[in-house]
Formats: C-alpha cells, structure tokens, sequence
C-alpha cells in the first residue's frame, strides 16, 4: 500500500488528521496539478503584490520559464534567445543556472523568489532519510551580502499563505516544517559540508574569488556533492560580471549558447532585465566611464583587467616549508606593509636570505585588526634583531609614527622607491622562470593568485588584488623577494667594455676612465653594490 501524504489547508487551523510535521509542501485549496513559480507570481494571494508592473517583469519570467522548462510566449521566447544564444527553450528544468546580469537589474529579489518557491512548493521528502533537514543555501562573499537576499525571502513568507510555514525565525535564516532551510552563509568550502543541500544561490560570485582562503571554484566543488542526493536540485550563480577569471567566467564560456540540457548560461543588460530604470542615468553611467559601466551595467566581463599571477607559477615555486630558521652567516632582508589596525588592512612582514643566488622567503606575518600598531611594531622588531636585521623597507606609503616605532627599536625603516606596480612587475619573471623559493601560505598563495593587471584609458598599467581582496602578505613577499640585489649578471665597474671598438683593444676612452673612476669610489663608499 502507498504511502499516504497528508494535505493542510492553509486556510484552517491544523487539525489532528494534519499534523505539522507531515507537511511535505504548500499548496492551496485550489491548486491545479501543474502550478508552477510564473502562476504563483501571477496568484494575488501569492507574489503578485511583490511584482506590481508584471511588463517590467517580463525578461525574469522567461528565465524562470528556461530555468523549470515551463512553456513560453513570443516575447519571452525572443528574449530567451537574445539572453542566451540558443534557439530551443528547454523542456525540463536546468540543474545549473548561470546568471550574468547587470547591476540594479533585480537579481536579488528573483533569486529569494526563487529561494521561496523552491523551499515552500518543491517537495524533497522522498530523498530526505528521517530526522534530515535539506538546507537551500544562500552564499555571498560576506554575510551582510547574503543576508539582502534573506530579507527578501523574509517578506515572501510574511504573506499569509506561506506564513504557516515557518517553524522558526533567526537572523540567519528560515526553519520550516517542511524539513526544509533556508540558511545564509558566507562563501566558505567548510560551511557547506555536511548539509544536504536542495538549492544554492551564489550572489555576486564574480567578486568572491579574492576574499580570504576560499576561492569561488572551491566553493562550488564542495557544494556539488551535497547536491548528489536531490535529483531536483539547483545550482544557481548569480552576479553582474568583472574579470575574465574565476567560476562564473568559466561557466559562461563554457555553456552560453550551448543546448545543454542540464546548464543554462544567461547574460543580460540591466536594461533588458529592469526597463524601468532611467535611461538618461543609465546614459550618464556609460559617459562618465564607458569601460566599468559596460560591466556594471552593460553585463560585459571586462577586457580591461586580466589575472596577473597564474596559480601553476605560484605552486611551481611553493615549498612544504611554513618558516625557516635563521642560519648564521647569512644575510637576511625584510619588507613591511604596516597598517593603522582599525581599518580592513593587516599589518604584514616578510623575511627573506639569497641561497645561490635565489631569493628565498624565510618568515610571514600577519596581523589582522584591530590591533595596536605599537604592539605589532615591538613584535616584529624582536623577530627581525633574532634574524640580524637592524634595516628593512616598507611600503612607500607607511605612515610617519610607523618609522618613528621602529627607530624607538633601533631599526631603521625606509620607504620602497618603487610603486606596488612597479614590484609586482619585477616579481613576476622571479615566478615564471621559477628562481624563487616561497613558502607553503594559503593566503599568500591566495592573494598572489588574485592580482589583476588593469590598463587605464592612457595604456598604462597598474597591478593591484581585486574589489574585494586584500594583498597585504603578497606585497611584503613581493617586496622582499624583489629587493636583495639578485642580478641575473654582474655590472662590470671597470668600464673597460666601454673602451675601442677595435677586437682585443684594452684601450679606453677619458671618459670611460673617469666614469670607472667613479663608480669604483662610489662602490667602495657603499653607495653601490
């Protein structure tokens, strides 16, 4: 005999023959068997009252059309092919979604939307063992950005019909009788393991790739396998678009255009999917700074900004060393990124020797705020005396009362002549042609890996970590690394290439003479080496 599924009417108080904790999913009394998310956004007792100019509306009902395999009209077909370069809607629902969209363009509100629908009318009991909860998930690179989506879904399940739903309330998420959650997170490989999850959404995925120790594309491996168990699951990445690198680039490049029947790429303007923008602001965007705002807007991944550091070169010269000890007779450098300790920005100090002429990076420290700069200052120069070093540089922009606690210290700080660019620049053959030694850091190696090469209007190019990244350990290596001297050849002081251009002549001109002249004073005053 089958098993026998029990019904609630929303309309009624639970009864005994409808307990609570038999609800599989919500449904209303008059419910045809095909309801779908485009009649729920059409049911005034639903979201309809959260969707008031359905014209405004209409590109996001043909992606939840493609999205669930539903039937589309003429119009949503036309956009369906505009946003996604195929010619056949599909016909059953994606596993994957790939949502490439301007900025202000409504992803947030569509994707609680769909967060709602999929956690109240989706039915996950048959794959669900007793006592498990499926988890729809909901990832952002801070937890302040996941949580816009949360308040969202928050609003959908104020509404009377899903309001019987909700078994508890907290500021991360939703518990629902269904054995169903709804959790906000940060993006992190660790905070999805564990669950069963029915649904992910990644918001604005194109700007995790930086942030912290958990890249995008690790993220996304560890939640497939948490999906492995719920055949109706969905994977949903969403953002407005930025370099050509990372998760949702790939993806994109991947499966646009392409009759998958399982992962459906769309990419659209902010005008495609929110006509009801301005356009004289919109127009204002794109005069004020073309290049960004066909990204922010336009939905371009951007041609401008290009990964700097491939992660193959970083681990091609990576260790399985976390710090070497100091060796007496060697010579040791050290770069600083100090930092105030009340900002975002960590105080960091690397420590290097030159081993047959390979630079080599001996110690990394970080300190992350808040923190006292003066305590952090104290404790660093104590590491740098135990390593022999009375000197050492620092970012050309470390502040004054940086120099003046480490001279307390008897440890002179100099500022770096050279920009961050200009470093990162001569760090990279260093990585390439693999004549540097680093150590085995996940942050280090993250950051590295996280470096962008832009080029602005005037063809110049700068080398810095990406919106939301940091690069304040792979500035100190860098510059540590990049300021021992290590030349490829020595320079000949004598000068005597610079004498006849006869073969085998040892005569040199007056001028060479005295310019050898001088660069053997100079070097023997120290001034060069």
């Amino acid at each position: 005999m089958g098993r026998r599924h029990h019904r609630e009417r929303l309309d009624d108080t639970p009864t005994t023959t409808t307990p609570k904790r038999c609800i599989n999913r919500l449904r209303l009394d008059d419910e045809p068997s095909d309801f779908t998310l485009l009649d729920a956004i059409a049911d005034p007792r639903l979201f309809a009252r959260n969707f008031k100019n359905p014209e405004s509306w209409i590109a996001w009902t043909a992606l939840i059309a493609a999205a669930f395999g539903l039937p589309m009209d003429q119009d949503q077909l036309a956009i369906y092919r505009k946003c996604t370069g195929r010619v056949d809607p599909p016909i059953e629902q994606m596993r994957e979604l790939v949502l490439v969209v301007g900025r202000r363009g409504g992803k947030s509100r569509v994707l609680a939307l769909i967060a709602t629908w999929l956690s109240a009318f989706v039915d996950y009991k048959p794959y669900l063992d007793p006592g498990e909860r499926g988890v729809v998930q909901v990832l952002a690179a801070d937890r302040d950005q996941a949580k816009i989506i949360l308040r969202y879904v928050k609003a959908f399940f104020k509404l009377p019909m899903l309001a019987k739903l909700v078994a508890r309330d907290s500021q991360f998420g939703l518990d629902l009788r269904n054995s169903v959650a709804i959790e906000v997170t940060t993006a992190s490989f660790r905070s999805v393991r564990g669950r069963t999850v029915v649904a992910a959404l990644a918001d604005e995925i194109a700007f995790w790739n930086d942030e912290g120790a958990n890249p995008d594309a690790e993220v996304i491996k560890a939640i497939r396998p948490s999906m492995a168990t719920i055949p109706n699951s969905m994977l949903l990445l969403a953002s407005s678009p930025y370099a050509r690198k990372g998760v949702l680039w790939d993806m994109h490049r991947q499966y646009h255009g392409k009759d998958d029947p399982k992962v459906l790429s769309w990419q659209a303007s902010t005008e495609v999917m929110n006509p009801s923008l301005d356009p004289k602001w919109l127009a204002d965007e794109y005069e004020r700074d073309p290049l960004s705002a066909s990204a922010e807007y336009g939905a371009q991944f951007r041609t401008d900004v290009e990964a700097f550091i491939a992660a193959e070169a970083v681990d091609a010269v990576t260790s399985d060393e976390r710090e070497r000890p100091y060796i007496a007779g060697k010579r040791y450098y050290a770069f600083a990124d100090p930092a105030g300790g009340s900002g975002k920005d960590s105080f960091t100090l690397a420590i290097g020797h030159v081993e047959d002429r390979v630079p080599v990076l001996d110690v990394i420290r970080e300190k992350k705020p808040p923190f006292s700069p003066r305590a952090v200052i104290e404790e660093y120069c104590d590491l740098l005396k135990q390593y022999g070093i009375r000197k050492l540089t620092a970012d050309r922009y470390a502040a004054e009362f940086v120099v003046e606690g480490f001279r307390e210290h008897q440890i002179t700080l100099e500022h770096s002549l050279k920009p961050k660019s200009q470093i990162y620049s001569e760090f990279l053959p260093l990585l390439n042609s693999k004549t540097c030694d680093l150590l085995d850091n996940p942050r280090l190696r993250t950051q590295l890996i996280g470096l962008e090469r832009r080029t602005a209007r005037s063809g110049k190019d700068s080398i810095d970590h990406g919106p939301v990244g940091h690069d304040d350990i792979a500035n100190a290596v860098a510059g540590v690394l990049t300021s021992m001297g290590v030349r490829k050849w020595k320079y000949d002081v004598t000068m005597a290439w610079a004498g006849s251009i006869e073969p085998g002549s040892n005569q040199r001109s007056a001028a060479a003479q005295r310019l050898s002249s001088l660069v053997q004073v100079q070097t023997m005053k120290g001034y060069l080496r």
